[in-house]
């Protein structure tokens, strides 16, 4: 048996099965001793019965005692006058219990022999002899169990029920918080913004919000740190940039002065791409919107057709989406700024999913990337490209800046190799009404 996966499953399955098992131990020890007490009754109620029976029978005459036979008998015994039916000695135990209790009610009387009749379970035969002689014969046959009351099973139902609901409510109550941590901890994002944790509840839970919520602020400190290092170092590295391209505007060589000129624009991309992902980090300033996602493509495509680029667009929406739209156009800047590069045409393909979602994939007919690299292209500084001319290699920041921004928009980017060459960067846009549908 596969045991569920959920810890909430697992510990309500444990508990109820623990306690459906002790109630039906207790059930059964409740009727085995509700048995044992009603025979106990019985062998005292039979000792005296036919203890009295016999003597009775003993002081009337012969000729009456037939006579006086139904009288005497009850439902589990009966007399007979005559030597009855031979058979082993009784080996059942509720018939040794009833032959050791006739024979310590009347036994030291009336010596008696008794023996169970063949062929009939839990029938049983008492032989003695009057004070005449003449042989009587107890015969004696269990009764059915005590009946069990109607309710009975109904009742122990409804305790199962019961036991149930306990379970699933002390489980629930037990595992709650670590659903809420375990959200708290998806919910953190690149934005560090998460909802914080209730610093309340029994004193195990508390303390782990209380660690949680620490470990949020720590990182949320150490990211803020990062950034503002980054920051000073862009801006001191500014001035020393600058200094150098006064100095290299007044070198007489002009092909060491273009080199130069080119090594100091690859600074300062570099430098401000580093900013920018450092930015995407510690987290998205802008607002969520409803914006009309076909104009915004629109818009985007139109801006690279007059900058002479062969971009094209496919597809529409046909309808608002809530996202962040200045994140989203970077993202999609910097995935056709790659197909261009690469490529030199990019085509942007829009698709409106059915569970409400919406895909807008940036594809070319470039060389495309070896499949063990598709995830390894979103690490910052990684480069397919290690040569040192920007124009081919780049900063390796694109596509790491990209993934940030659509995790900052709930967003999914992912890259693929397409059927006969070039490469599909795919991202998945959230619903118009601002949740996740999937």
């Amino acid at each position: 048996m596969i045991p569920p996966r959920s810890l909430f499953a697992r510990l309500a399955l444990i508990l109820f099965v623990g306690l459906a098992l002790a109630q039906a131990l207790s059930s059964w020890l409740t009727m085995t001793e509700r048995d044992q007490a009603t025979s106990k009754l019985m062998m005292g109620y039979i000792e005296r019965e036919v203890a009295s029976s016999v003597a009775l029978l003993d002081r009337l005459p012969a000729a009456e005692r037939p006579a006086w036979l139904p009288r005497l008998a009850r439902r589990s015994y009966r007399f007979i006058l005559g030597p009855g039916v031979a058979g082993a000695p009784p080996d059942a135990s509720l018939s040794a219990m009833v032959a050791a209790s006739i024979a310590d009610g009347i036994g030291t009387a009336y010596p008696l022999t008794a023996n169970m009749v063949p062929g009939e379970p839990e029938r049983l035969q008492v032989h003695l002899r009057l004070g005449d002689g003449a042989p009587l014969t107890i015969d004696y046959q269990a009764p059915p169990g005590v009946p069990m009351s109607p309710w009975l099973p109904l009742l122990m139902l409804v305790q199962l029920a019961v036991l149930g609901a306990c379970c699933w409510l002390a489980v629930r109550l037990a595992t709650r918080p670590l659903h809420q941590l375990a959200e708290a901890a998806d919910a953190l994002g690149p934005d560090l913004r998460a909802q914080r944790m209730p610093e309340d509840g029994p004193s195990e839970v508390a303390r782990a919000a209380r660690a949680f919520n620490a470990m949020q602020d720590r990182i949320a400190g150490y990211m803020a740190e990062r950034l503002q290092i980054l920051a000073s170092i862009s801006h001191d590295l500014q001035t020393p940039i600058t200094r150098m391209r006064l100095r290299v505007d007044l070198m007489d060589d002009d092909a060491q002065s273009a080199k130069l000129r080119q090594d100091l624009r690859e600074m300062e991309t570099l430098v401000k791409e580093g900013v920018a992902y450092a930015r995407t980090l510690h987290g998205a300033a802008e607002t969520p919107l409803r914006v009309d996602p076909d104009a915004l493509l629109d818009s985007l495509v139109c801006d690279y057709a007059d900058a002479g680029k062969d971009v094209t667009l496919r597809g529409a929406v046909g309808r608002d989406l809530v996202t962040r739209p200045q994140g989203l156009r970077r993202v999609l800047g910097n995935l056709v700024d790659n197909a261009l590069k690469f490529a030199g045409a990019a085509e942007i393909a829009v698709t409106a999913l059915e569970d409400g979602r919406v895909s807008v994939s940036v594809l070319d007919r470039g060389p495309g990337i070896p499949p063990e690299s598709l995830e390894a292209v979103f690490e910052p500084f990684h480069r397919l490209e290690t040569s040192r001319n920007r124009g081919t290699g780049g900063t390796g920041l694109g596509l790491a800046i990209a993934r940030q921004l659509a995790l900052a928009m709930n967003a999914e980017l992912s890259l693929r190799n397409r059927s006969g060459g070039g490469l599909e960067a795919r991202l998945i846009l959230r619903g118009a009404d601002g949740t996740d549908n999937r």
